[in-house]
């Protein structure tokens, strides 16, 4: 038997899932990393439109696996929250992230202020924010963001609190990204004037007032239990006062017909013999 014609073979296109980009440079660098993605998640948590992640591959162009980026943090907006492997835009329908975080360490201070800011503003990304924790390879500031603004990404004007913490506000998220002068960075709600948790902050808030609320539960227990006990002393201070009174009136009673019966005894007989 004989085959003619050629087999036409496709070629499979891989995506990898996994970054291969150097690990976290210290624990400093890694609690930011946690704390920035952990605590946008739980913020939004209750939406179901709002997409959060971190340290995940976006691939921005089909068939084209070498096209892609990895923010430490980044936030889409009107997209299911659903847990993805990885972030294609063609199969998110051309959706494109509308924040971005790097936190910047020295293996990657070039790519956060040179190469990922094109990127990001090529793709249409609004808001784009770098942080170093260590205050050693982001100049002038350690915190520093831009708006996309007409094509072009424009400064977002910084601030110092009384307090001496560095802020910024970022218009997409609606919230402020606070540095304080130890290096922490936290999230800020400018509206209900709260700090953004982390889950691990968030369970011991959760602990915390649950202990409160017990310590609470308990000292109004202990405080009925002792109105309890006065109010029985006072019931029995009642009965102990009704009961000598009803003693008191017996014995006026029984006087009395003592002396209602001497008094008919004399009118009869005279007085009684000494």
């Amino acid at each position: 038997m004989t085959v003619s014609g050629e087999l036409k073979l496709t070629p499979t296109i891989e995506y990898l899932e996994e970054d291969f980009e150097p690990m976290a440079e210290g624990d400093k660098q890694r609690r930011n990393l946690s704390y920035t993605t952990e605590a946008l998640r739980l913020w939004f948590e209750p939406r179901q439109d709002v997409y959060v992640s971190g340290n995940l591959f976006i691939f921005y162009e089909e068939n084209n696996p070498d096209k892609k980026i990895a923010p430490d943090t980044f936030v889409v907006f009107g997209m299911n929250s659903a847990d993805r492997l990885s972030y294609k835009l063609w199969e998110e329908g051309g959706k494109v992230p509308d924040f971005v975080l790097e936190i910047t360490s020295k293996g990657t201070v070039r790519k956060d202020r040179d190469e990922n800011p094109l990127i990001y503003r090529t793709l249409g990304v609004k808001e784009y924010f770098q942080f170093d924790p260590s205050g050693d390879y982001l100049k002038p500031l350690p915190l520093q963001g831009v708006r996309l603004e007409q094509g072009k990404y424009q400064a977002i004007a910084a601030s110092i609190l009384p307090d001496g913490v560095l802020s910024l506000h970022s218009e997409v998220l609606g919230l402020d990204l606070y540095l304080y002068e130890d290096r922490r960075f936290r999230f800020f709600d400018p509206k209900s004037k709260q700090i953004l948790r982390s889950y691990a902050e968030a369970e011991q808030d959760r602990l915390q007032a649950e202990a409160i609320a017990l310590q609470e539960k308990l000292a109004k227990e202990q405080a009925e239990a002792i109105a309890n006990q006065e109010r029985q002393e006072k019931l029995q201070e009642r009965l102990a006062k009704q009961q000598a009174e009803a003693i008191a009136a017996q014995e006026k009673l029984a006087k009395e017909q003592v002396e209602e019966l001497l008094k008919k005894y004399r009118d009869r007989f005279g007085e009684l013999p000494e």
